[in-house]
This record gives structure tokens, sequence and C-alpha cells, in this order.
């Protein structure tokens, strides 16, 4: 196996390691508020603005119908509504109600506290330097796929 090879190999073993390490941590934190870590995710991407499904799925890299598996679930259980969308009548807007945004806030200390410790970990330089790494290798990832 080539360098490159191994380094890819070892990159994506990695990252898939991780994926499973935030995916457990964000179940935990998620947890006392009555969410999943799906939901958190989903929820948090419209805490700023409305999104349509799609537009969703495109910044947290989930599929469309995985967001609007999990997006049905938040409207049905009330913590999210659908809006319309003055830009595309059938694709809706997603946009957290109180009730979401409460669930979010009950997120937050816990989701503070570990950030706290891992950044206390890690060091502030080593934790800047591993999302600049992180985000590097996401747009290299997002220019190849577009070569494709």
């Amino acid at each position: 196996m080539s360098e490159s090879a191994e380094l890819l190999s070892g990159m994506a073993l990695r990252a898939f390691r991780l994926n499973g390490q935030f995916l457990q941590v964000a179940e935990g934190l998620a947890r006392p508020s009555g969410m999943t870590a799906a939901w958190w995710q989903v929820l948090g991407a419209v805490l700023r603005e409305p999104l349509p499904v799609a537009g969703i799925a495109r910044v947290m890299g989930m599929t469309r119908q995985g967001v609007q598996r999990i997006a049905d679930l938040l409207v049905e259980r009330g913590l999210a509504e659908y809006r319309p969308n003055p830009a595309h009548r059938r694709a809706k807007l997603l946009s957290p109600t109180q009730a979401g945004r409460e669930a979010i806030a009950k997120i937050v200390p816990g989701h503070q506290e570990f950030a706290d410790r891992l950044v206390g970990e890690l060091g502030v330089e080593d934790a800047r330097r591993c999302l600049e790494a992180l985000q590097r290798l996401s747009a290299a990832l997002d220019r190849l796929a577009e070569e494709s």
C-alpha cells in the first residue's frame, strides 16, 4: 500500500472512531433534555434561522431522507414546526418552537462543561489546530467530490 493510501485509510478510520465518540458524548449530553443526538443536531441547525430539510442535510452532512424523518419527529413532539418558505412553495422551512429552544437550553450547561474539560485536556492552541485541520480535510474532500 502506498503512503498516500495508508494516510487515507488512517484518516478515515480515525474519523469513523471520532464520529462514534462524538455521537456517544452527544447522546449523553442530549439525554437529560429528552432528546437524542440526532434530534439535537437537526434542531441545532435551525436555531439561528429556519431552513428547508435539504439545507439542513447539506450543512450537517446527512441524507435528506434522514433529516426529513427527524424533522417530522421533532414536529410531532412539538419541538419544531414547519413554516412556509417564500423562496419555494413545496420546501417548507423547519423552525424550533419554544419547547424546542427550551430543550436545547437544557443541553447548554453540560455542553459547556464538557467543552471546558476537552479544551483543558488538549489546550486551546491544539484544539484550534485540530479544528483547522478538520476544516481543511473537509474542504479537500468537498473539492474532490465535486471533481468526481
